[in-house]
């Protein structure tokens, strides 16, 4: 595999070059680095080297192990499939992948069952992991069942070139019916779980949003929410640093006034639409994900209050 240094990786590490060309984490650039794996310009490099534009960098990804994740037989909603990726509506509550934690009993245990051609990506027999949502995000994903849809994928996602549109109820009622959130994002300075704004270190970070609904009555917003960047926790972070927190946010959120969304569990966050073009034949592809039932819900009640008032 050869990739051209483009402007937007210019001055960074290798590792962290690679792993943006590469479609992999950069824990796996690292060791394909460390196990000579990889060469800038046919020359041996150490995982700090700066790579400048125009340069060419070529790797050889490891042939594929078993993986040590059991396949576990989970239910998962498949919106599409084929012998390159794999489309999913993933549930609230289900972690996308195995973590200190979380060993099993997720979307990755789920797959591992589900795909028979799986290929495997980054050297393991696993599906690819392209981008996540939290535990408690709703919605679609696209995963790669082998490393060039899982490179072709992550390098439309470094380019932000994937159509992403989420929608959140929040409390608080903007004035205005549009904004935009242009904050830097970083792992919070005391708080190693949590992401802030206010980081010593952090990575440009831009969400938009839009008001499809008030909920005066009860104090909360339905919003389409569209981020331009894709950080750790971003729409939340961003949100509630301009006042507008997630309902139902364990994390990011703040206490308001009484409305009916104790019960919900979880922040009011799902991801309805992902476009992208397909990694191998090139079309376009757009899916959408229905709203699930318990914020279908919540909406039903918050306008039931809305009109009572």
């Amino acid at each position: 595999m050869e990739y051209l240094v483009g402007d937007s990786e210019a001055g960074e590490r290798l590792d962290q070059a690679v792993a943006a060309l590469a479609g992999i984490s950069r824990s796996q650039a690292q060791r394909w680095i460390d196990e000579q794996r990889v060469r800038l310009n046919a020359v041996a490099r150490v995982a700090s080297y700066r790579v400048q534009e125009g340069d060419v960098v070529s790797a050889e990804a490891p042939t594929p192990q078993a993986s040590s994740v059991e396949p576990q037989d989970i239910p998962v909603s498949i919106l599409y499939e084929d012998e390159d990726v794999v489309v999913v509506d993933k549930p609230a509550g289900l972690v996308v992948h195995p973590a200190a934690g979380h060993p099993d009993g997720t979307l990755v245990n789920a797959l591992l069952h589900h795909c028979g051609d799986l290929a495997g990506v980054g050297g393991v027999l696993r599906p690819g992991i392209v981008h996540r949502l939290d535990r408690g995000t709703s919605g679609v994903m696209v995963v790669a069942k082998h490393d060039d849809a899982h490179r072709a994928l992550a390098l439309q996602f470094h380019d932000h070139t994937v159509e992403r549109v989420y929608r959140a109820l929040v409390r608080g009622t903007p004035k205005e019916d549009v904004g935009m959130v242009d904050a830097p994002i970083g792992r919070h300075p005391r708080d190693r779980k949590r992401m802030s704004v206010a980081a010593p270190v952090s990575r440009e970070a831009r969400t938009s949003w839009r008001v499809t609904r008030r909920f005066l009555a009860s104090d909360r917003s339905w919003l389409e929410i569209r981020p331009e960047t894709g950080r750790t926790h971003q729409i939340r972070v961003h949100l509630s640093s301009v006042g507008l927190p997630l309902v139902g946010d364990p994390v990011y959120g703040r206490r308001g006034r009484s409305a009916p969304s104790k019960q919900l569990g979880r922040p009011a966050l799902h991801a309805e639409v992902l476009g992208f073009d397909h990694p191998t034949r090139g079309e376009r592809l757009r899916f959408e994900a229905a709203l699930p039932e318990d914020l279908a819900s919540l909406l039903e009640a918050l306008a039931r209050r809305e009109s009572a008032a």
